[in-house]
């Protein structure tokens, strides 16, 4: 019978021998799994159920429950009363909210000598929720805001000048400088520097460009010094100079040093002193600061 149900097998499905014998094999299986499988679900579900214990346990949380309800709805009275955070107790703080932790931060911060000097100092304190300071915050006795320092007002005098003749500026040295009174040796010198690598200064508002002379001093200067009309400052040529020369100047930076030898590599020469206006750096308010620095020709 066996080797007859083999033979259909393989005639039925077109398969080998041994996937016959696995096919035999593996049906009694499935019939297993499709009806017995069922049938015995259906028998267990008509076992009765045994709730008792958990009915028992059930009881026993209803009997513990009016009690646990109670002291859930059992909470702290809080009390809103002015305080100040540098002087007030554990006991004030806790009678005001403040969770325990928090108070003993602020505790702990006044042990070490720290003073809270307004409202919102309380807000550094890690852990301070933001919804719980707006509800403390009109009860703090502090300021809102620091009260702004008042400004500082220059007290210094100048020193009596012993000449009541101006000087030029282009022809002082470093000595006269320093009878300026703010300008010491390191500034005298700074100046002195400053005109040099400028070619010499043809306004006296260019002494606002020296580094560390402010404006008290700077207005010492234009008492006592001015600056020659005649005075002719050492000029920078467009078609000659390197773009090393050219970048020494402290008006033209290595930017516009590079963009000028570039035009002068890609155009020519420069025809008139204007034509430097072509190159995109330099504006018309810049040109004019540069003019009386620059030439065609050594």
């Amino acid at each position: 019978m066996i080797n007859r149900l083999r033979s259909w097998t393989r005639a039925f499905f077109g398969i080998s021998t041994r996937e016959a014998n696995g096919l035999i094999i593996l049906l009694p299986l499935l019939l297993v799994s499709v009806f017995v499988i069922p049938v015995y679900h259906q028998w267990q579900s008509k076992q009765p159920i045994d709730f008792s214990d958990n009915q028992r346990k059930l009881d026993s949380l209803l009997a513990h429950w009016p009690e646990q309800k109670d002291s859930l709805t059992t909470s702290k009275v809080i009390t809103r009363f002015a305080f100040d955070p540098n002087t007030a107790s554990l006991e004030q703080l806790d009678s005001l909210g403040f969770p325990e932790f928090l108070a003993q931060r602020i505790h702990n911060y006044r042990s070490k000598n720290g003073k809270f000097k307004v409202k919102s100092d309380l807000l550094k304190l890690y852990g301070m929720d933001s919804a719980f300071y707006n509800q403390v915050a009109p009860y703090i006795a502090l300021p809102e805001q620091r009260v702004a320092d008042k400004p500082k007002t220059d007290t210094r005098q100048a020193i009596p000048w012993v000449s009541s003749e101006k000087i030029d500026i282009n022809l002082t040295d470093s000595t006269q400088l320093t009878k300026i009174y703010g300008i010491g040796a390191k500034l005298s010198m700074r100046i002195i520097n400053y005109r040099t690598k400028l070619g010499g200064f043809v306004s006296m508002q260019q002494l606002q460009e020296v580094y560390g002379l402010d404006s008290v001093v700077i207005n010492q200067l234009e008492k006592k010094y001015f600056v020659n009309p005649d005075f002719k400052p050492r000029k920078i040529s467009l078609n000659q100079a390197s773009e090393k020369e050219l970048s020494s100047h402290p008006y033209i930076k290595y930017p516009l040093a590079k963009a000028i030898t570039t035009y002068r590599f890609q155009h020519g020469n420069f025809n008139t002193l204007e034509e430097v206006k072509k190159i995109a750096l330099v504006d018309e308010t810049f040109y004019n600061k540069i003019l009386p620095y620059l030439s065609l020709n050594p």
